[in-house]
């Protein structure tokens, strides 16, 4: 007979299913409010599902619904991350945004959602007619009408940042674990959680579970609320010498779908061209098709068509938790113990900050906070900021395609957050990510990473 799991030592205040980008930001927020907190992540390391493949904008809210509760925490989220980022050494890339209409259709639209902006308190943006639109981005095809600015759209790390908010989380005292899905959970005063890393025992349980938020909800409640079909997303991303030929976040207009396929710049130095919008039933696998990426290379060479002359040296796809409606799904179960945090879809990175303010307030818990607040620093891994290449003594440079050191790689595998895997590892540093794909330093990799990862190197399947 198989040994029960081990108890994890202590109570903790609240236990958060799920190291995605709004796991990480509701994690730091209960820490900073003085909370002992377990996150519990059943990938082999954090930012796995639904946080590793998106667009990498700070978006306002200027197109959400007015009223709602994503206006407020994309707002609020917004705010936040610039009130913070600096403390914690996070990149932000002032670009601003176009909104283009390319139809006579869609630019009959463009006043209305400028109307949206300002009731959603994006008072500052502006329209642009076809001359001003070209002096801003003479680039763009022929077959741009108009357009408005929205000047405080920005360029971010998508991974840095949640990465920092759970260093900032384990600074006060959380707890992380990977590799620990939930499998069973029972109530008796406080909420018990089987993992296979141990049992863990919460007072309030949040679900954070992201593309898995219905079947957590099953594990805790006995039901679900409401039920995930992904999203697909893939991306196309073009050379860096392609950055130059954008200076702005190109956006279409909204559909009642999807906010369409965006051009940007990258915190890295590249340009990217997407996402699609494809629902599917697998949650676990976003499979790249190579006939949606030729669409997409095509939609990105009508925007600018300089694009043709660019190589495209990587593709990617992540899958948003899309549910029955556009909602968010934030609920807290009266009674139970549990806050649901689901069907947080295209806003997450830019709403994290702000839900979790929105989620705190939910709690109601009676905590003290700190004495003192830690601000923990992650290193810069943007292209437009300083690297560590370019400081003395990085032991050489490992990645010459991304330019990552040495030292940045055996700095991610260790600390209090290590790299558990090589996509972590990517994710921390951009090794492999550039042109060559991993072809010239991954053989180095496979030595330094030597028993750091749950599975080897040479035992992952590309």
């Amino acid at each position: 007979m198989p040994a029960a799991p081990m108890a994890l030592a202590g109570r903790f205040d609240v236990a958060v299913i799920g190291a995605g980008v709004v796991g990480a930001a509701i994690a730091r927020r209960f820490a900073l409010a003085g909370a002992r907190v377990a996150v519990i992540e059943k990938a082999a390391d954090i930012l796995d599902g639904a946080s590793k493949g998106n667009s990498a904008i700070l978006h306002t809210g200027f197109d959400a619904p007015p009223g709602s509760l994503e206006r407020a925490c994309v707002a609020a989220g917004h705010e936040e991350y610039l009130d913070i980022h600096a403390r914690l050494g996070l990149p932000l890339i002032r670009a601003g945004a176009l909104v283009i209409a390319w139809s006579e259709e869609e630019e009959a639209l463009l006043p209305a959602l400028m109307a949206q902006a300002v009731e959603n308190g994006v008072a500052d943006v502006e329209p642009l007619d076809r001359g001003a639109l070209r002096a801003l981005e003479p680039g763009l095809g022929a077959g741009a009408r108009a357009a408005f600015r929205v000047p405080r759209e920005y360029l971010i790390d998508p991974w840095s940042a949640p990465l920092a908010y759970l260093l900032q989380a384990i600074a006060h005292g959380a707890l992380v674990l990977r590799g620990a899905p939930v499998t069973a959970a029972r109530r008796d005063g406080d909420w018990f959680l089987e993992t296979p890393k141990g049992r863990v025992q919460a007072g309030l349980v949040i679900n954070a579970a992201g593309n898995a938020g219905d079947l957590v909800d099953e594990i805790l409640l006995g039901r679900r609320d409401f039920t995930i079909r992904p999203r697909k997303g893939q991306f196309v991303v073009y050379d860096k010498p392609a950055a130059a030929l954008a200076a702005h976040i190109l956006l279409p207009v909204p559909s009642k779908v999807t906010k369409g396929i965006v051009v940007c710049r990258t915190a890295f130095g590249n340009l990217i061209v997407g996402p699609t919008a494809e629902d599917q039933d697998d949650r676990d696998h976003a499979t790249l098709v190579p006939e949606t990426l030729s669409a997409l290379r095509r939609r990105g060479e009508e925007i600018l068509p300089a694009l043709r002359d660019h190589p495209v040296t990587a593709a990617y796809a992540g899958l948003r938790p899309a549910t029955e409606s556009k909602e968010y799904r934030i609920r807290a179960h009266e009674g139970a113990g549990v806050i649901t945090v689901g069907g947080i879809r295209s806003t997450g990175l830019s709403a994290a900050l702000g839900i979790a303010r929105h989620v705190e307030g939910l709690a109601g818990l009676a905590l003290t906070p700190p004495a003192r607040v830690i601000w923990p620093e992650v290193p810069n891994i943007s292209d437009y900021f300083p690297r560590d290449w370019q400081g003395a003594g990085h032991g050489g440079i490992l990645c010459h395609c991304e330019m990552v050191t040495r030292r940045e790689v055996l700095a991610a595998l260790d600390g209090p957050l290590p790299a558990r895997s090589l996509a972590g590892l990517k994710r921390r540093t951009r090794v492999t990510m550039g042109r060559c794909q991993g072809f010239f330093c991954s053989a180095e990799l496979g030595r330094l990473s030597a028993g750091h990862f749950d599975r080897p190197m040479d035992e992952v399947v590309p």
